[in-house]
């Protein structure tokens, strides 16, 4: 039952059949004289679970694509630095107030390289959620990681960074230590930062609190994951004065890896496992170590002075300006 639990609504038909599934094998193990008899009606639900994955996941709604990357057993930061660096050790604090447990960093290795790895990290129950804000940093943890991105830089290491978050911490106590000045200096460091830099968004990537890891010479994204100005349900509340009309916001927001994918604003779209990252974490994680390799060997060719300007010109195109003729 905890599997079903954790189950988006969408996806709950494909769940409940695949646990019928299991059950009809464990019986069938259990009870090998008659197993021939259970092997048909077993290839039969393996038809028809694979059929219905497909079907459900072919064509997601923008909404249905920010409930998945919002899925409560999908891979975090630190699941993906476990299957894909070794020798990490982790840095703490930012020497100013606190350690701010939302954003996670340190220097590890890739395939025997050292690279400083950096990212939103959130929990999986309710005490790890306390502990990690929920992933939304506080100007401590941005404070953070522009100390460890500066440290880096100063040993010359690459930076991979995570981006996983619903948006940086509002609270009044973060806009009391300077929340919008910690997020712009991470912007101002990373711009100016003379080592190569690839940033993935695995799962949410929302507003500021995703843009201050993201300033990189390449950026990528998991098929389901959301990158976006604001949430869908601020933009519901902002635009129609209700939060229920996320759904709509979602489809006007435009926000899922497709479509930034399409207006040219990634670098690569990284394709997740049949059914999202949850179902299969290590297959999900050597994608994105493909893509990380595959990036940091061309930019590792690049000069100082051309990765920062490759950088500059890759932001100032973001975006386009027209003018109406309309008086």
């Amino acid at each position: 039952m905890a599997a079903v639990s954790q189950t988006l609504e969408f996806e709950r038909p494909l769940v409940e059949l695949e646990q019928k599934l299991v059950e009809l094998k464990r019986l069938a193990s259990g009870s090998p004289q008659s197993a021939v008899d259970f092997d048909g009606e077993i290839r039969r639900l393996e038809k028809k679970a694979q059929k219905l994955q497909r079907e459900i996941f072919q064509d997601l709604t923008r909404w249905q694509v920010v409930l998945l990357s919002r899925h409560p057993r999908r891979p975090y930061t630190l699941d993906y630095v476990a299957r894909l660096f070794t020798d990490y050790c982790e840095l703490r604090g930012d020497r100013s107030f606190a350690d701010d447990q939302s954003i996670v960093g340190g220097f590890a290795r890739l395939d025997g390289a050292p690279v400083l790895v950096l990212g939103h990290q959130k929990g999986r129950n309710t005490k790890e959620n306390v502990v990690r804000n929920f992933g939304m940093p506080r100007p401590e943890g941005y404070r953070k990681a522009r100390r460890l991105m500066e440290l880096a830089a100063r040993f010359g290491r690459p930076i991979v960074t995570f981006i996983d978050t619903p948006g940086a911490y509002p609270g009044i106590d973060a806009e009391a230590r300077g929340q919008a000045q910690a997020i712009a200096e991470c912007l101002e460091t990373m711009a100016r930062l003379p080592v190569p830099i690839v940033a993935i968004v695995v799962g949410e990537g929302g507003s500021g609190g995703a843009l201050a890891l993201g300033v990189a010479n390449r950026v990528l994204m998991l098929e389901h994951s959301t990158y976006s100005v604001i949430a869908p349900e601020s933009c519901s509340a902002i635009l129609y004065r209700d939060a229920s009309h996320a759904e709509k916001a979602a489809e006007s927001l435009k926000l899922t890896a497709r479509d930034m994918a399409t207006f040219g604003i990634i670098d690569e779209l990284i394709p997740e496992c049949p059914g999202g990252a949850h179902r299969d974490p290590q297959a999900t994680a050597q994608a994105i170590g493909g893509g990380i390799r595959k990036h940091l060997a061309l930019l590792s060719k690049m000069s100082a002075a051309d990765l920062l300007k490759q950088r500059y010109e890759k932001f100032r195109v973001l975006g386009a300006l027209s003018e109406s003729s309309t008086p």
